[in-house]
């Protein structure tokens, strides 16, 4: 088994999250930060801000790590570990952008009494989204649908 890496943006504006979700036709209500895969070879800024373009069509300033957070379903030999950075829009989004990979199919910018309203991963993203912590470790979760 390989474990997969991946980076994601905690994109605050406005006192709003940004959140995607990449189930079509609503399979799955869990969104999560904008993010994806890591290319060997290349930077972990720059693989966010590749994923976060690719997803969004918007371009961002990457700032400092600020949460590592794994899932796993060990019956599919699937390992996943992220690194969240903060990160703020460089640019307009536009509104009716595709996903040039056609993973995400939706975004939203959630307050945080929406926030905690939602089905959303990792558990501590909200605390770490508006709260002082500069690395939050958060513990190995199940991948869940």
């Amino acid at each position: 088994m390989t474990v997969r890496l991946a980076v994601r943006g905690v994109i605050l504006h406005d006192d709003c999250l940004l959140l995607v979700n990449a189930y079509p036709d609503g399979e799955s209500d869990l969104w999560c930060a904008p993010g994806g895969g890591v290319v060997a070879h290349t930077g972990l800024q720059t693989n966010l801000r590749r994923e976060v373009y690719e997803e969004l069509g918007v371009d961002i300033t990457v700032g400092d790590p600020c949460m590592i957070n794994e899932f796993h379903a060990p019956e599919r030999g699937f390992h996943q570990v992220e690194i969240f950075f903060r990160a703020s829009l460089a640019g307009w989004m536009p509104k009716d952008w595709q996903d040039t990979e056609g993973v995400v199919n939706r975004k939203i910018w959630a307050s945080r009494n929406e926030l905690a309203q939602l089905h959303v991963k990792p558990d501590s993203l909200a605390r770490v989204a508006w709260g002082t912590e500069n690395v939050c470790v958060d513990g190995l979760e199940r991948l869940i649908v």
